[in-house]
């Protein structure tokens, strides 16, 4: 830990795209500022994604937003996030504002910037009730910064360094390359007073021998005359949460004969896949996604997971022929699990009088579990401490729904919440469903989960314990390989 000033300016980290790295450098920074005894705190004022989190209110925010909150060793905050768009089909999106739900837009309204200075000058009274209790404000933009034809309404990238005159370094992912047209172009599509603004630039992503790119680098602070902050090299034995969807598309698809095969359902509008990271990175488990009947035959356990459109979603598996295969694997005594939307679809059926997801109003379930679902118009975002099965552990987890699961009169509840409530539903040992997001985070469910393919032994670590040490090496991997005392002047200037 190192002891500098009291306090120094905010650090704002936007980039040449989407999936350039920028929420794991957010993380990044929120540690080591963390370590090197200030306060920080995260800020993003507008966020995309299906992967969020409940905040100890009750508030729905961005996964990414919660992790970095974790790497400053905080509890996370509606505040830093106060907009999150959750898309619900390819052209409308759920608009959720400091934690609650704002209304459904369509593409073009919300990007014409119907509500944008309503978005915007509740994200900057956000910005400003965190102002006073943390230093610095480690903030992280959105896409890329310089998308011209949506930057009049932009509300998350340059306009925010300039309300809040904030010190900028550029993220550029060099993996995907055209790494000097993303960098120069973005900065000369800036405008000067934006230009200004822009402190420093990191490469992401680096594979090799750094040293070979010192050319690279010496070319780019030519042509831009600012200084290249840090050159980070790719890594794999650091396990960060990620919850851009694009990074979907980089997981596992297939089975392993060697391992416990642990197939999760791919949905078109998947949501909250973090459920899954500590199975992901369990040694025993081979974890992939797949919508290939095939594929999930070759499953020791199915995961049906969350959905932001549960009866679109259903639909398809219906039309592709998943949803048949489910059943039958189910009726053959395969282990399948659901957790939120995939609870509400191996139920009987799902109604939605409201059409609060579309024009649908009733479909019929898999019927795996007996169980009705009636989607609602308010969303339920909790957090909740209970005991699994008939277990006396205390375990944790959080719930993110829009619809009540009604049991029918045999049916046996899953958990036992902390204040003596029922939630989920079970048949036997090997086909469960809940609400409850994160119930795979504990240990307790783990073991009982792969105790019946395995016949070692094994200790689960604390989850909580393992993403503390992996935010350490996160830290300590870009403080080796960033220039933190050219930062730290800028911060200090």
């Amino acid at each position: 830990m190192t002891n500098r000033k009291k306090t120094i300016r905010n650090l704002m980290l936007v980039g040449t795209g989407s999936d350039v790295g920028k929420s794991v450098l957010a993380t990044a920074f929120c540690r080591i500022f963390r370590e090197d005894g200030y306060h920080p705190v995260p800020f993003k004022s507008q966020n995309m994604s299906l992967n969020s989190f409940v905040t100890t209110n009750g508030g729905e925010i961005g996964r990414a937003q919660a992790v970095q909150a974790e790497a400053c060793g905080i509890d996370c905050h509606t505040d830093m996030n106060p907009v999150l768009l959750k898309p619900s089909s390819d052209k409308t999106a759920q608009v959720i504002l400091n934690g609650k739900i704002f209304g459904n837009y369509s593409a073009g309204s919300y990007f014409r910037g119907e509500i944008k200075e309503l978005l915007f000058t509740e994200a900057m009274n956000a910005f400003r009730r965190l102002s006073p209790k943390y230093n610095p404000i480690v903030i992280e933009g959105a896409g890329s910064i310089s998308e011209l034809n949506l930057k009049n309404n932009d509300i998350a990238n340059m306009k925010v360094a300039l309300t809040t005159n904030t010190p900028v370094i550029l993220v550029a992912d060099i993996e995907r390359g055209g790494v000097f047209a993303s960098i120069y172009g973005s900065i000369q599509l800036l405008a000067p007073e934006e230009r200004q603004l822009i402190k420093g630039i990191i490469i992401n992503k680096f594979r090799g021998d750094i040293h070979l790119f010192d050319e690279g680098k010496k070319i780019i602070e030519d042509l831009t005359a600012i200084p290249v902050l840090g050159i980070i090299p790719t890594f794999n034995h650091i396990q960060i949460e990620e919850e851009d969807s694009v990074s979907l598309e980089r997981k596992a698809t297939f089975a392993n004969d060697n391992k416990i095969n642990i197939a999760v359902v791919l949905l078109r509008r998947l949501s909250n896949f973090t459920d899954f990271g500590r199975l992901e990175h369990d040694e025993r488990v081979q974890l992939y996604y797949t919508n290939n009947p095939t594929e999930l035959k070759k499953a020791d356990i199915i995961i049906i997971p969350g959905s932001k459109n549960t009866i679109a979603d259903l639909i398809e598996l219906k039309r592709n022929g998943v949803a048949a295969e489910l059943s039958r694997l189910a009726r053959a005594g395969k282990t399948v699990i659901g957790i939120c939307g995939g609870f509400q679809m191996m139920g009987q059926r799902i109604e939605d009088p409201n059409e609060t997801e579309g024009q649908i109003k009733a479909v019929p379930g898999l019927n795996i579990l007996p169980v009705t679902t009636i989607l609602e118009e308010e969303k339920q975002t909790i957090r909740s401490s209970f005991y699994y099965k008939n277990n006396n552990d205390l375990c944790s987890g959080y719930e993110i729904h829009m619809g009540k699961t009604l049991l029918a009169s045999e049916a046996i509840p899953l958990n036992r919440l902390e204040n003596g409530d029922k939630e989920g539903c079970r048949s036997g040992d090997n086909l469960w469903g809940t609400y409850m997001h994160g119930i795979l985070d504990n240990p307790i469910v783990i073991e009982d989960l792969l105790t019946p393919f395995t016949k070692t032994s094994h200790t689960t670590e604390d989850y909580s314990a393992y993403k503390q040490r992996q935010y350490r090496l996160l830290a300590q991997h870009v403080r080796e390989n960033s220039d933190m005392e050219t930062i730290y002047k800028i911060l200090e200037a």
